[in-house]
């Protein structure tokens, strides 16, 4: 996994995510915050340098491109909060989600469901007894 983003770098990587390839100032203009163009510029290059974008030049343009997949931050990210938060314990945060969510009947029974299904359990490692 390519380095950590920072929040700056997260907006443009959800802007990319959600519509593709653009050029900077089409990057600009769905920032959630007002942001000069050195800056955009400056956090597009170090998402390039960090392996997060690609970029490919049209003309005079360039277009910048998400590299890294939404699910892999997304992961990531999910690890750290487990590691910092939970104590490195999956469960811990999936009882803390059921507890603080106020679940309704419908998606605990879902939950239920999901758990109990041989697909969703994980398979014994090879060499080791059940």
């Amino acid at each position: 996994m390519p380095p950590r983003l920072t929040s700056a770098e997260l907006q443009v990587m959800q802007i990319l995510w959600e519509h593709g390839e653009l050029k900077p100032a089409d990057i600009q203009e769905r920032f959630v915050r007002k942001i000069k163009n050195p800056a955009l510029r400056s956090i597009l290059a170090i998402l390039v340098q960090k392996g997060h974008l690609v970029r490919r030049k049209e003309g005079k343009a360039y277009f910048y491109k998400a590299k890294t997949r939404r699910q892999s931050v997304f992961l990531s990210r999910l690890r750290e909060l487990v590691d910092v938060f939970c104590q490195g314990s999956s469960e811990a945060l999936l009882m803390n989600l059921i507890k603080t969510q106020k679940l309704s009947e419908e998606e605990l029974v879902a939950l239920k469901r999901l758990a109990d299904d041989p697909e969703t359990k994980p398979k014994p490692e090879k060499g080791s007894n059940p």
